[in-house]
């Protein structure tokens, strides 16, 4: 008899055979360190990163004996304008919580955060899906707590000799974004944080140029298709996976991705998926298993007794939100003529759709397409922001380009230079002189016409295949011309001249 779908059971695990359809379930818990002038209980400096360890401390945020903690109202707007942007319900109360777990991180053995009474729940976020459309991520809860300190591991990279504390971190306001399930590959999981990472940054309530400001807990298991609609909620078939401290949005797709095919291997070998904590190893690629995943009881909550409850629904008639990523997409597309690919890409980052807009007037349309596809490539292949490069050098090109002074192969070119002097040195010339040096400028008129002389007494060949009706001499000439000019020379203008020459022949 064929065993093809068979099921076996292994412990409490149930074994499936090939032949069903399995999905991919991730969650996300999404910490955020809010731009706050100090810290989220006590007046520290939270601006630490040019200073010494363990300069940025005091009584309250150490949590030494007899200290009372203060909540930074500042933080707390901060953290409203969030769940409002991520159509969540601000609850009329929000309670602070004692987290209890000793780990070196936390001086006084516990984190004062939020438990069962959250600032804010039932939230959501539209991202696109892998089948192209636009899909729903719902956001479970936001809520606010205090970050713990950063340890700095020496001596070795997966077994370090000894490990240094510093308390500087400690105590900077955070607040918690956790997802429903909703979340089918690593690509959408990446989706989802370029989005909310866009977000953020239009509320102008984080600095992603800092360093931990973005920090990502991702749950992943794999369950029979449909599981959900099945069993109902919960992921108590096969164990779930906590992979913790993700740093980056590429570490967070290259997380899941690897520990996707880790489980998949087990399941395709019999192997029983437990409920675990691993950590993701950057520099490898690889998740490693830390401990065996805490459950709610273990932190033992109970609420903060030094922090009376907060009644702060209405606060949010006072704060309004600003122009978010999709409201500046629509924008865009109507104002603007962007096509939806084009939209969504320069409002993926305040900085980019700011400096569109500085540069639009030239040209929208051609703004759109060498800010979106080529001036975006070039920055990301040289690891370099839009903030390097100045929207009046920028306006200086496209003019070039829109009065046709040069080609748009002359104009990566320029371009290209003037990217690797900014990286290199930090300023560079104008796209005027940069085309003057290289002797960019279009060729056209006489000089073409030289060129397209020179081309058909160096191919006689090609000019007698030509008259014989073959197409393919046609384009080799052409090339020949282009590779003459360096790309100097309008398309357009190439093709009918060298049109109207052959056939004068």
């Amino acid at each position: 008899m064929s065993d093809v779908g068979a099921r076996s059971t292994t412990g409490t695990e149930t074994v499936r055979g090939p032949a069903e359809e399995e999905e991919v379930i991730i969650g996300l818990e999404v910490h955020c360190q809010l731009d706050t002038r100090t810290k989220l209980f006590c007046g520290c400096s939270t601006d630490y990163r040019d200073d010494g360890p363990n300069t940025h401390v005091c009584p309250i945020c150490l949590g030494l004996p007899g200290t009372l903690p203060r909540v930074n109202r500042t933080a707390v707007e901060y953290a409203i304008r969030v769940a409002k942007a991520l159509n969540c319900e601000i609850l009329e109360e929000s309670e602070f919580s004692r987290k209890n777990y000793f780990y070196p991180d936390l001086n006084k053995g516990y984190q004062i955060t939020q438990y069962d009474k959250p600032l804010a729940v039932g939230g959501w976020l539209e991202i696109e899906s892998d089948e192209g459309g636009e899909k729903l991520v719902r956001i479970t809860r936001v809520h606010m707590e205090e970050d713990p300190g950063r340890l700095v591991h020496k001596g070795g990279t997966d077994r370090p000799k000894y490990t240094l504390v510093d308390y500087n971190r400690a105590g900077i306001p955070l607040i918690e974004m956790v997802t429903e399930p909703d979340l089918r590959s690593p690509k959408e999981a990446r989706r989802f944080l370029n989005k909310l990472r866009a977000t953020l940054e239009y509320l102008g309530v984080f600095d992603s140029e800092k360093e931990g400001s973005l920090r990502v807990d991702a749950n992943v298991s794999i369950q029979p298709k449909g599981y959900f609609s099945i069993h109902g909620k919960g992921m108590k078939e096969r164990g779930r996976v906590e992979i913790k401290n993700i740093s980056s949005y590429k570490g967070a797709e290259k997380a899941l991705t690897f520990e996707i095919t880790r489980q998949k291997s087990m399941i395709r070998r019999g192997q029983k998926l437990g409920t675990e904590t691993r950590h993701f190893v950057e520099a490898r690629g690889v998740t490693t298993a830390s401990r065996s995943k805490e459950m709610e009881q273990d932190y033992r909550y109970f609420p903060e007794p030094d922090l009376r409850p907060m009644q702060i629904r209405s606060w949010c008639d006072r704060i309004v939100l600003p122009e978010l990523p999709d409201a500046r997409r629509a924008r865009f597309m109507a104002q603007y003529g962007c096509s939806l690919n084009h939209a969504r890409t320069l409002t993926g980052e305040l900085r980019l759709a700011e400096f569109y807009e500085r540069v639009a007037p030239v040209d929208a349309a051609l703004a759109a397409t060498w800010v979106a596809d080529t001036l975006l490539g070039e920055l990301n292949y040289r690891d370099m922001s839009v903030a390097t490069v100045s929207p009046d050098l920028f306006i200086a090109l496209l003019t070039m380009l829109r009065d046709r002074v040069i080609t748009d192969k002359s104009g990566v070119e320029v371009l290209r230079n003037l990217l690797d002097q900014l990286k290199d040195t930090g300023c560079c010339e104008t796209p005027d002189e940069c085309v003057k040096r290289l002797n960019l400028t279009k060729a056209g008129g006489a000089g073409l016409s030289g060129v397209i002389e020179e081309v058909i007494s160096e191919h006689p060949r090609a000019v007698a295949d030509f008259a014989e009706g073959k197409k393919e001499a046609f384009n080799f000439l052409i090339g020949q011309v282009m590779r003459k000019t360096r790309g100097r020379v309008d398309p357009v203008e190439l093709n009918r001249a060298l049109r109207e020459r052959l056939e004068g022949v």
